[in-house]
């Protein structure tokens, strides 16, 4: 007979490396048996499994035992030589007996006979067991040592176990049992989180079936199960675990073919009224096109529908659909889903009711631009349903046709790809990329080419120089010019089958929206880092996402190596050449408007992004234009941006214009003021008069902000809280306000105590407008839920006709 600690003397010896062949441990007829399965979570070769792993307990269809007790001895204690009928039986105690206890148990080690291979001895420890092996050591010396999500250390070392082995009548004894535990137990109440005690019952599955059946949601169920079983530690797993079995049981339910796809969609529907899906026959009603958008597609479609991709190059492998998603750009620079298409065929009608039917979701509310591929269908199907958005093909997919229209060109020529991209994406200008095409096209004798013909004749439709004065919600014309494939990519592929595509399809959603959420606590909750002293810096930085605002930082620390020289002035504007210095041939011009503050830049990346440009920053610059104008902050990049459109609209409309006069009187202040000081500095006798009417105008603006202190008054014949505001000072006659037979101390307690009355009003004022704000958004749901059930309505009837 072995002992436990002559184990552990052996295990020591093992190389901690990897998934690495041993040699056996023979003992006579016995070999020792290391389980190399888990060897990234230790320190030593111990390798071990939970006894109830997550996924056994959620997913699958075969029962797990319920933990082993012993008929009448709920309380028993293992000691060595107690005996059992099975290695189950032992492993089923000795998880009984951590529960009453109060910690976890895996499986840690095996022993196996060298005769026949069967297991003839059983470790069972603490899960507390050993060591988490460090990484730069598990990975070797190569490795830099940095983990992007460092989990919180578990092992601590812990002695405890159990080892059985078998005896020569079948049965098995207990040869080692260590009971100390080195750490603290958990109390009765929280033991039900413990691994090896998550278990979700038989009777507890056709609950959360049914629940789920109806509707309800994990958190609501949990409540039901708890109530039903009187307290959370008798339910006997936690919310994750009832997700991980909801998202188990909902994949089960679907299956391999569009049949169980339709009824997965009419389920959504059922449980939220919001979720959009509809069918397209043909003559033999047998089902042809599927479309689908969920609550929350149709949602982000009102913040961020400006602009669309619709990509039709995922296919399914056995049925060979093509799989289309729409998507667009949130807030955050991430990709965002507006809705889901599965075609059987893809003729210009399906084309013309997918549209249709994908605009009648949105609320036929059409975007400003659109992304698809180069097909000549999709673009006559988007000429007919979009009049007036704008259609771009997807640049980097005629790339990848060039590759093989072009590739005896490619083979024979080096150079001409390189070349190819620079005439695209570097030119400046139309006329510009013209000389440049034609030029390739002569170089290498293309003229007759039919595939550069006709990518040449849809030029204004894919090459930069032609898009520029339009919306794609893009922060640079040279970079990727679309995002098509990125939102499902790693989830659904050429090889993905249709059953599996729904569960991607769940998985690909939950993925992108944690990914959303981590963007929006990383916005809220981190700082930005200024980088110049610049107002308009802490203004955008306070404004803008944090990725949106990191882009314009970049924007606007760059104006620091632009000079900007006006060239032009004109009454409607002055026109500014903007270069980096010893850089004047790559010069942008830039017309700015003082007196509206507008203004206009020949990159035209405000256009294109949404986001101004370092040119334009650096007229602002030399302008002394000292925080950004609100309409050059586009809602959609900040971080509001997913509050209601009209709602903040409505409410904040005045005090935007109050800000916007106040920076419009500012600017034009200052520009006449700096017009006056160039004129008067010429001779000192022109100084000396521009200084005593400086000094006079000085006095005068002293005067009437002194004299601008009368506009608050009290109103004598109603309450003191009751304050009234004059917009012009020749409506209140002769009326006195108060203030003047006071002396200067009384005054200005006077002013002080309607400065407190004026603020508790503002106070009053916010709490009106929150609640405003809940009101008219209860409101607004209603009427889309309205919305939702009319056109689901008006689809009914068309099926019917």
């Amino acid at each position: 007979m072995y002992t436990c600690n002559f184990w552990i003397k052996r295990m020591s010896k093992l190389c901690p490396f990897g998934k690495m062949e041993f040699e056996p441990l023979s003992l006579g007829n016995e070999v020792v048996e290391f389980d190399l399965m888990g060897l990234g979570d230790i320190d030593h070769p111990v390798v071990d499994i939970d006894i109830f792993d997550d996924s056994l307990a959620v997913v699958g269809s075969n029962p797990i035992a319920l933990p082993y007790i012993i008929e009448g001895e709920t309380n028993l204690e293992p000691y060595e030589g107690m005996e059992f009928e099975s290695e189950e039986a032992a492993k089923a105690f000795y998880n009984s007996y951590a529960r009453r206890t109060g910690f976890s148990t895996r499986v840690s080690m095996s022993r196996r006979s060298r005769r026949d291979g069967a297991i003839i001895q059983r470790s069972f420890v603490c899960a507390k067991e050993g060591f988490r092996m460090d990484k730069h050591e598990k990975r070797g010396p190569e490795c830099d040592g940095r983990v992007k999500r460092p989990r919180a250390e578990t092992r601590v070392g812990c002695k405890a176990m159990l080892v059985v082995k078998i005896q020569d009548s079948g049965g098995w004894v207990v040869s080692c049992f260590v009971k100390e535990h080195n750490h603290e137990l958990v109390p009765p109440d929280k033991v039900h989180c413990l691994r090896s005690h998550r278990h979700v019952s038989g009777s507890a599955k056709s609950l959360i079936d049914t629940l789920q059946g109806a509707g309800i949601g994990p958190s609501g169920i949990m409540s039901a199960l708890i109530k039903e079983y009187g307290d959370i530690s008798k339910v006997g797993f936690t919310e994750r675990d009832c997700r991980n079995y909801m998202r188990s049981s909902r994949q089960r339910t679907l299956g391999g073919d569009t049949r169980v796809l339709l009824d997965y969609l009419k389920n959504r529907q059922a449980n939220n009224p919001a979720f959009f899906y509809s069918v397209q026959g043909d003559q033999d009603q047998c089902m042809s096109n599927i479309f689908w958008a969920d609550p929350k597609a149709r949602s982000d479609y009102t913040y961020f529908g400006d602009t669309v991709t619709f990509d039709t190059t995922y296919r399914s492998n056995r049925y060979r659909l093509p799989f289309a998603p729409f998507t667009g750009v949130n807030h955050h620079g991430q990709p965002v889903l507006f809705g889901c298409a599965l075609l059987v065929n893809e003729s210009e009608a399906s084309f013309l009711w997918l549209f249709k039917t994908w605009l009648m979701a949105m609320s036929g509310r059409p975007p400003v631009s659109i992304t698809t591929d180069h097909d000549r269908v999709i673009r006559m199907a988007i000429t007919q349903v979009f009049p007036e958005t704008r259609h771009r093909f997807c640049k980097w997919h005629i790339f990848k046709e060039c590759q093989e229209k072009l590739s005896h060109v490619l083979s024979e020529h080096s150079n001409f790809e390189a070349e190819l991209h620079k005439c695209v994406d570097l030119t400046e200008s139309i006329e510009e990329f013209e000389s440049s095409w034609l030029s390739l096209i002569e170089k290498y004798d293309l003229r007759d080419h039919e595939w550069l013909q006709g990518i040449y004749a849809d030029r204004r439709q894919w090459v930069p120089i032609y898009l520029r004065d339009t919306f794609f919600a893009e922060m640079s014309i040279t970079q990727r010019s679309d995002i098509m494939n990125s939102y499902f990519d790693g989830y659904v592929n050429a090889s993905t089958s249709l059953q599996l595509f729904v569960k991607q399809y769940e998985k690909a959603l939950e993925s992108r929206y944690e990914k959303e959420v981590k963007a929006d606590y990383d916005t809220i909750n981190t700082a930005p880092l200024l980088k110049t002293p610049s107002p308009m810096e802490k203004q955008t930085g306070e404004l803008y996402t944090r990725k949106l605002f990191m882009k314009f930082q970049e924007e606007l620390v760059e104006t620091l190596t632009f000079l900007a020289t006006k060239v032009e002035d004109e009454e409607a504007g002055s026109i500014y050449q903007v270069a980096k210095f010893g850089e004047s041939h790559r010069a942008y011009f830039v017309r700015y408007d003082v007196h509206e503050m507008k203004a206009f830049c020949s990159c035209q990346m405000f256009e294109f992004s949404g986001l101004l440009c370092g040119h334009i920053l650096t007229v602002f610059r030399v302008t002394n234009v000292l925080t950004l104008p609100s309409h050059y902050i586009l809602k959609r990049w900040t971080r509001n941006a997913k509050s209601d459109v009209i709602l903040e609209e409505r409410a904040s409309n005045l005090l935007n214009r109050s800000q916007e006069y106040l920076t419009a009187r500012y600017n034009n202040l200052r520009h006449e003021a700096l017009k006056y000081v160039d004129e008067g500095v010429g001779t000192v006798e022109i100084y000396n008069v521009a200084i005593a009417a400086l000094q006079e105008a000085a006095k005068k603006v002293a005067l009437e902000n002194k004299s601008g202190r009368r506009l608050v008054s009290v109103n004598k014949t109603g309450r003191d809280d009751d304050l009234h505001w004059g917009c012009q000072a020749n409506t209140f006659g002769d009326h006195k306000w108060g203030l003047e037979t006071l002396s200067p101390d009384d005054q200005d307690k006077k002013i002080q105590k309607l400065s407190r009355q004026l603020e508790r009003a503002r106070r009053k004022c916010e709490v009106y407008r929150t609640h405003l704000f809940s009101v008219l958004k209860d409101i607004e749901e209603q009427k889309l839920q309205l919305s939702v059930k009319v056109q689901n309505i008006r689809i009914e009837m068309e099926e019917c006709n």
